[in-house]
């Protein structure tokens, strides 16, 4: 995985993107028309972080890259319409998109009942396993589980003793997540009566507090947590106790649109289920992750 995802970021580096970068901002806001023949708007405006690896990224140049950004743009491909998309803060997203900011969100969004009160998703396009990271020296790594995931769906007595084991191994420690995430739901929900659970607006922010040692453990999506594991000074650091998915981690990954855009919605299901059944999707995550994170 890890050295596929370098060669790949590499190559999308040395790219031209013409639907990102630094000037998106401006034209993100523009009014946008509906397309004459399908009703989908032209140009799509898309909004992403911008800081959430591979899934999305600024290269060294600045342009938007990563895996949801070579997705949305063959999506838009597919369906015919200029793609523009632009960074935005996480937990300014959804409001952005009610307020008619963006016509969609691609942000490495997972599709739970609670986003799907304020949005409406696509089917979803990616799903992998939330994980525990500490360093290598610390004893959390050293500890037998039980199991290697956890489904949240419906846990049985296995799966509840290691949910119990990892809750007394984390007992008084200083936890991190990224806020308003489904890892942070999940922490509020399984931890946060027994840890010091501190929020970051970044997945980076909360990699540079791991590696100072104001959090002693991070929660996060396992292939958000692959770029830092990559980096020399990700070395000392490694997953411990089981994944976790499914349950309030939700049905993958989805395209959020605003409520009530049902031909943009069907637009984008046909896109990206013609991705899935070419193999695209498939094809697409291996060189971004190293292996397939594609829904079926």
């Amino acid at each position: 995985m890890k050295t596929v995802f370098a060669a790949a970021l590499a190559l999308a580096a040395t790219l031209a993107l013409s639907a990102c970068g630094k000037d998106e901002g401006k034209q993100a806001n523009q009014p946008t028309a509906p397309a004459a023949d399908n009703g989908v708007p032209n140009p799509l405006r898309v909004a992403t972080e911008g800081a959430y690896p591979p899934y999305n990224m600024l290269d060294s140049g600045g342009n938007l890259v990563g895996f949801e950004v070579d997705m949305m743009k063959e999506v838009c491909r597919r369906i015919q319409v200029e793609c523009r998309i632009t960074a935005q803060a996480w937990d300014g997203m959804i409001p952005a998109l009610q307020a008619g900011r963006f016509d969609a969100i691609v942000a490495g969004m997972s599709i739970t009942e609670e986003r799907k009160q304020a949005v409406s998703f696509t089917q979803g396009y990616a799903s992998t396993p939330a994980y525990l990271v500490s360093a290598k020296s610390n004893p959390l790594q050293a500890e037998q589980y039980g199991l290697e995931k956890v489904n949240l769906d419906e846990v049985d007595a296995t799966e509840q003793a290691a949910i119990d084991k990892v809750r007394a191994q984390l007992k008084g420690k200083t936890v991190g997540v990224q806020t308003a995430t489904i890892h942070a739901n999940f922490a509020d929900k399984y931890l946060a009566d027994v840890v010091d659970l501190r929020r970051y607006d970044t997945q980076e922010n909360l990699v540079l507090d791991l590696q100072t040692g104001r959090v002693e453990v991070g929660l996060a999506d396992a292939v958000a947590w692959e770029p830092f594991l990559d980096r020399p000074e990700g070395q000392q650091y490694g997953f411990f106790g089981p994944g976790f998915d499914g349950g309030l981690f939700g049905a993958g990954m989805g395209v959020a649109i605003a409520k009530g855009q049902d031909k943009l919605l069907d637009a984008l299901n046909g896109a990206i289920a013609s991705m899935k059944q070419d193999g695209t999707l498939k094809t697409m995550a291996e060189q971004w992750f190293g292996f397939d994170t594609s829904l079926k």
